[in-house]
Parts: structure tokens; C-alpha cells; sequence
């Protein structure tokens, strides 16, 4: 926008975000560009929902430890929005510069989060991403800073009765439901208070492991303790407050209220000094471990799986449903198939036979013929044979008879088919003299 002007203060992988000013009154805002995403089909930028989403909860947002909205801007690649700006730094880094921490101090940040978070809940909007990046401070060179909850691209509004799940957040911080991809509601703001506490007094994070399959795997097994070595100098109070935040089934963790009313929270003068280098330790390792993104990354790769899981769930339910009665109709078909198989093979049995038969009876055929093949052709010689002994008994008797004029008939053979034709040839009326 043209009445800002500013320079960068943060880039992450769809977000940048710049300290600037107006030029009007001089005030200073943090400007967060936020790259629209072009198409369905492209994965780069953030969804308009997501954008209108996240505008739609800042706008109904005002609470002194929550960043404030102060205007929105957009133009053909960005959204724009113009944030109060918090320029005292993380809170846990600002932890981590002290020498030590009493659990006093401690809990006067702790009740800071847990009062922004009830403003929160209070209008039934889940934040979905607490954890230490995202609890800032407004100034840091006062005696008691203020808390500033900031990052709401993952903030949802808890319909009453919704059926709500998804896959989102920090692996480190989420809740078990969000890990089991179960129901979700406020409770897993809740346990992610539960989990920056023991970070806080201790140092040391609770689920982390090598991999992130690892710290999923160690938060829906519920597998962390309270080392010695980590909580020598803490309260029984303070691990009490832990392990009733850290409670994965969902009825039985502490709300917001019961949070607020805890006695580690009220009660006064906790004098227990907690040494800071694990946690200047810890930090250190966070900054050097995170890479350049922001929330709208995190679980990215899994934005079109959640959709999928959830007809996947729908057609297993229905698969489900239908098994007794498709496993009846395969025991059926079974049953079928096998008197078809009997029956087949009776059938090849009784055609295996006839078939033999039938070559039986054209191998005697076949014999038969050529027997008479070879009787037909001695008929034939014989019949030629005595065709020339009456031809030759024809012509004596007409030198005998004289002048005689008769007609003789002479039978031809003739061979056609598989038998012979009989035809006859009148012979040629002849005159001869009688000598």
C-alpha cells in the first residue's frame, strides 16, 4: 500500500513480513504479505479460504495479549495485512538471556498465554498452533513484558455439534487427537499450554524425537516423564499443572478455567530458582532447527491426504456394513461352483467315453470301407473279364450266324462314389455276310 513504507523483518515460505510505517501518523505496523494461491491445481501460496479464514478471526479479535488487526490490503498476488506491531522477540528467548527463573516468574507469562487463550475460547476460536514462535512479546525493556499471542493461519471457530478433524500444526506441540486425526475442539489448545510449560521449567521438550514420525509416535504413546535430572528445583505443583494439561483423553484435561483456578497458577511466593541454560539450550536448537516457513506449511503435504482419508473412511464404513452379506454370497458362489465342478466332471467323463466309442466305431468303418474298395475292384476285374469273353463269343457267333443282323447290348462298369453306375451302350446295327 502506498501510505506504508517499510522494510523486511521475517520471511517464511509463503508469507513475508515487513516493519513499516504510515505515512499519515508515523505509526508502525508489521505488514504480512500473504501469496494467494493462483489455482486449485498449484500447491504454491495459500488458499483464498485459509486467507479469509484467518482475516475473518483477527477482525472479531481484540485482547491485550492478542496481536491486533489494524487493516487489510490486497492486490493481484497478495492479501495484505496490517498488524500491531511486536518487536520485543520471543518470549523464550527473552527467558533464555536470564541467568535463572523463578517458577513466580514463570507463571506470570504462563497466566498471560492462559488469558489470552480464554479470550479466545471464550468466542469459541481454537488457535491450533501455540507454541513458542508464536508467543511474542510487545516490548521487552519493561519490568514485566507483555505477551502477545500472534500467527493465526491455523485459528478455526469451534462449531457447536461440527464434526472437525484435520492434520495441522507443529508436530512438537500438537495434541494426540490431532496425531489420531480425531475429533477437535478447544482441548488441543490446552495440551499444547501443557507441553510449553515443561519447556519452560525445564528446558528439555517432552515428546521431541529424532524424526518427526518418532515425536508422533512418542505423543499418541503418551511416552514422556519428568526427569530428575530436568525437574530437581521444580514443584510438585508446577508437574501437577503439567500432567493435568498433558491428559490424552480430551474430558478429562484441564480447560480453560481450570487452568486459570490452578493452584500453581494462584498461588504466591514460588520461590524455586530454575537454572535458564537448558532452556538458552533449547532455544538455540529450535532457531537452528526451524526452517523458512510459516504454519500454512506445516503438515502442507497432507492438505489433499485428510480429504481422502475422510472418503476412504465413508466407503470402509460402507465396505463394512456390506461384509456379512458379501461374505454369504461368496460361501453361495463357493458352493455353487463346486456342484459345477462335480457335475463338470462327470459330464467329461460320460463325453470321454462316448468319444472313445465314436472312435471305435470309425476305426471299424474305416476297415470296412477298404474291405469293400478292395472287393469293388476285384468285382471290376471280373466284370472286365467277362466283358471280353462275351465280346469274343459275340464275334464267333457272327461268323457262325452269317448275314445276321441283330443288335447286341454290351453292360459297362463305371466307377462313381464309393459304388459303380451300370449304363448301357447300344452297339452300332452291322451287317455281315454269313460265309
Amino acid at each position: 500500500p502506498e501510505q506504508f513504507e517499510g522494510i523486511n523483518v521475517e520471511v517464511g515460505q509463503f508469507a513475508i513480513v515487513k516493519r513499516c510505517k504510515e505515512k499519515s501518523t508515523g505509526a508502525e505496523y508489521a505488514a504480512k504479505f500473504i501469496k494467494k494461491r493462483q489455482s486449485r491445481a498449484s500447491r504454491r501460496g495459500v488458499r483464498r479460504e485459509e486467507i479469509e479464514r484467518e482475516v475473518g478471526i483477527l477482525q472479531e479479535l481484540q485482547h491485550t495479549n492478542v496481536v491486533a488487526l489494524h487493516d487489510v490490503y490486497e492486490n493481484r498476488t497478495d492479501v495484505v495485512l496490517i498488524l500491531e506491531l511486536v518487536s520485543g522477540g520471543e518470549l523464550f528467548d527473552f527467558l533464555a538471556q536470564k541467568e535463572s527463573l523463578s517458577e513466580e516468574e514463570a507463571t506470570q507469562f504462563i497466566k498471560q498465554v492462559l488469558d489470552g487463550v480464554q479470550y479466545l475460547h471464550s468466542k469459541r476460536i481454537a488457535h491450533f498452533d501455540l507454541k513458542p514462535e508464536n508467543i511474542m512479546l510487545l516490548d521487552r525493556n519493561v519490568p514485566l513484558p507483555r505477551i502477545k499471542l500472534i500467527d493465526f493461519g491455523l485459528a478455526h471457530k469451534i462449531e457447536a455439534g461440527a464434526d472437525f478433524k484435520n492434520i495441522f500444526g507443529t508436530p512438537e506441540f500438537v495434541a494426540p487427537e490431532i496425531v489420531n486425526y480425531e475429533q477437535l475442539g478447544l482441548e488441543a489448545d490446552m495440551w499444547s499450554i501443557g507441553v510449553i510449560t515443561y519447556i519452560l521449567l525445564s528446558g528439555a521438550s517432552p515428546f521431541l524425537g529424532d524424526t518427526k514420525q518418532e515425536t508422533l509416535g512418542n505423543i499418541s504413546a503418551m511416552n514422556y516423564e519428568f526427569d530428575e535430572e530436568f525437574f530437581s528445583n521444580t514443584s510438585e505443583l508446577a508437574k501437577s499443572f503439567i500432567k493435568q494439561l498433558l491428559e490424552k483423553d480430551t474430558r478429562k484435561r484441564l480447560t480453560i478455567q481450570d487452568a486459570l483456578n490452578h493452584p500453581w497458577i494462584k498461588a504466591e511466593k514460588k520461590l524455586e530458582q530454575l537454572k535458564t541454560k537448558r532452556l538458552k539450550e533449547y532455544t538455540i536448537q529450535l532457531h537452528s532447527s526451524i526452517p523458512q516457513n510459516n504454519t500454512y506449511a506445516n503438515f502442507e503435504r497432507f492438505a489433499h491426504v485428510v480429504e481422502d482419508i475422510s472418503l476412504m473412511e465413508t466407503g470402509l464404513s460402507e465396505v463394512a456394513g456390506s461384509h456379512h452379506t458379501l461374505q454369504g454370497d461368496l460361501e453361495a458362489l463357493l458352493s455353487i461352483y463346486n456342484d459345477k465342478e462335480a457335475w463338470y466332471k462327470e459330464e467329461s467323463e460320460t463325453a470321454r467315453k462316448q468319444l472313445s466309442q465314436i472312435h471305435y466305431e470309425f476305426r471299424k468303418v474305416e476297415a470296412t470301407r477298404r474291405l469293400l474298395q478292395e472287393d469293388m475292384k476285384a468285382v471290376d476285374a471280373s466284370l472286365e473279364s467277362i466283358s471280353g469273353k462275351r465280346l469274343n463269343l459275340c464275334t464267333a457267333l457272327f461268323d457262325e450266324a452269317g448275314f445276321v443282323a441283330f443288335y447286341f447290348d454290351s453292360l459297362v462298369i463305371m466307377k462313381v462314389n464309393i459304388g459303380y453306375e451300370c449304363f448301357y451302350c447300344v452297339m452300332v446295327r452291322q451287317r455281315h455276310r454269313i460265309k
